[in-house]
């Protein structure tokens, strides 16, 4: 088999930048595949996975999505998935999790990060990084977020309260409830537990607490 690492794309949007595709085609790391030669792909050899079955999701249809990435998982238990969306839900992120999906990737990123990503699980790693191992930045444009929602969804995951949020921020409390009413329109959920969830696909770092002053 090539040393390249091959890639089947599933459910290719028609609006998706030629430049991907391109990338994915011309780069002498990678080679598509189709998804007739899955079944001929031995994964269980030893050694890192050299498939990539990179699943573009359509937040209007996520159970189409759901059910391909269970049938790919079926047939070839070991294929790492990649999940490529450009807004969902808490909920929807944990379902795709769920179902078998090994690691997101929003759409809006540039195709040498796609590229980086698929060569990241194909080595094994069990979540994205970057260069050198340097964790992806802290963003929430998958979802739409803004740096500074992104940010109070760091806390309020952490269990911290608006007034607390606040605080740390440097923000008053009315500011920190507007984004937590955008972090509800577009996540569709306001519950600790999916935004806990959330901030770790996105990649938010956690919040350390801060040293409480000694009593005397």
């Amino acid at each position: 088999m090539s040393a390249a690492v091959g890639v089947l794309i599933v459910d290719e949007p028609q609006d998706l930048c030629p430049t991907v595709r391109a990338t994915l085609e011309h780069l002498p790391e990678l080679e598509t595949v189709h998804e007739a030669h899955l079944d001929a792909i031995d994964l269980d050899e030893p050694g890192p996975e050299r498939v990539v079955a990179l699943v573009f999701v359509d937040e209007r249809r996520v159970g189409d999505a759901l059910a391909r990435i269970g049938a790919l998982k079926e047939r070839q238990p070991r294929l790492r998935i990649l999940a490529a969306f450009q807004a969902l839900s808490g909920a929807d992120l944990g379902a795709l999790l769920a179902a078998g999906t090994d690691a997101v990737i929003a759409r809006s990123g540039s195709p040498r990060d796609l590229s980086t990503a698929i060569l990241a699980l194909a080595a094994g790693q069990d979540c994205l990084s970057g260069p050198r191992g340097e964790p992806q930045p802290e963003t929430g444009e998958a979802l739409g977020l803004t740096p500074r929602e992104a940010e109070v969804l760091r806390f309020l995951s952490a269990g911290f309260s608006n007034k607390e949020v606040a605080r740390r921020l440097a923000l008053s409390v009315r500011t920190v409830e507007t984004h937590r009413l955008n972090l509800r329109r577009k996540t569709q959920t306001g519950r600790l537990k999916d935004l806990v969830t959330l901030a770790r696909q996105l990649g938010l770092a956690p919040v350390l607490e801060e040293p409480r002053p000694a009593r005397h």
